[in-house]
């Protein structure tokens, strides 16, 4: 008699599964502005931040379980730390990214792993990790004070936002009721912030739109095929700026925001994810390297502006 076989544990559709079924109910959590600890970005327990796909899964987990420490870790380094997690905790799954090459190919003139060998493949792993609120035992320097949330004053520009969002190199023109970036000539369009009662929202929307600048050949060349809108290259251009605007608005102090939160946004999301269980892992690189970009561009534009008035 034949015996059933266990199925392999598939991170990437488990994952997935996951953030469709929280979409499903009609809510982004990933938007809801949070700090644990003083911090607003998952850390590891050497209290480095979590990147790309593991930022958003664990960004996302936090503000839905309410943990109030930005930390996490894996059993062993629980364990390594004389530290137990509780009893009845669930863990979360994340993932990582390592390459490899096929054996029988190695010569001296290509064993520098380069990743566009077609000896070396990139595989994905996952691995369990609870937050330091799950786990008893643990030195206090894993659960940080929270900080004050800071106020500002209602449609008026945040200076170290505007400061950043002013020094990138692709031009914004503020005019109308709506957001959107027009590929032919390059340039996004943005309502004024006098339009936003919350000034954080305003810098969110400007966030979206700039990453799908990023988009353009002359810069990341990022390409899903034929888009408009509401066809699957479009779904999945969204989820990228949104993902983009989490990352971003994590180092500023602001969340995603789009100016239309409605059911066809949501359906964006599900068509994509539903269809493809690798999806989130894609787009979250995607929007890593949106991020990083703009961050460097900023940061190019003030050190511009510092050598001019020098």
């Amino acid at each position: 008699m034949a015996r059933s076989r266990t199925p392999k544990f598939d991170a990437s559709e488990v994952i997935t599964n996951e953030i469709i079924r929280i979409i499903e109910r009609g809510v982004l959590p990933w938007r809801k502005p949070w700090t644990a600890g003083g911090s607003s970005r998952p850390l590891r327990v050497g209290g480095e931040p979590y990147q790309g796909v593991n930022n958003f899964l664990l960004t996302m987990r936090t503000v839905m379980a309410g943990h109030s420490s930005p930390f996490w870790m894996t059993l062993p380094q629980a364990n390594a730390l004389d530290a137990k997690v509780r009893k009845g905790e669930k863990s979360s799954v994340v993932v990582y990214y390592g390459q490899s090459r096929t054996r029988g190919h190695l010569d001296d003139d290509h064993d520098d792993g380069d990743a566009d060998d077609p000896r070396v493949f990139r595989f994905q792993k996952s691995y369990r990790v609870f937050n330091a609120c799950q786990i008893e035992g643990l030195p206090d320097s894993f659960y940080p004070d929270p900080e004050p949330v800071p106020e500002h004053p209602p449609s008026e520009p945040i200076p170290h936002m505007q400061a950043f969002f002013d020094a990138i190199d692709i031009t914004t023109v503020f005019t109308g009721t709506e957001a959107y970036y027009l590929p032919p000539v390059d340039k996004v369009y943005m309502p004024s912030i006098t339009r936003f009662q919350d000034p954080r929202n305003f810098y969110g929307v400007w966030a979206h739109e700039l990453a799908h600048a990023t988009k353009a050949p002359h810069r990341l060349k990022r390409d899903f095929g034929f888009s408009k809108f509401g066809n699957t290259s479009y779904a999945r251009e969204e989820i990228v700026a949104e993902l983009t605007s989490v990352f971003l608005g994590q180092t500023l102090g602001f969340t995603a925001h789009t100016l239309e939160m409605n059911a066809a946004y949501l359906h964006n999301w599900l068509r994509v994810l539903r269809s493809d269980k690798g999806a989130i892992f894609k787009h979250a690189a995607d929007a890593q390297r949106a991020c990083d970009y703009l961050i460097a561009r900023s940061e190019a534009g003030r050190a511009g502006e510092g050598a001019q008035a020098a």
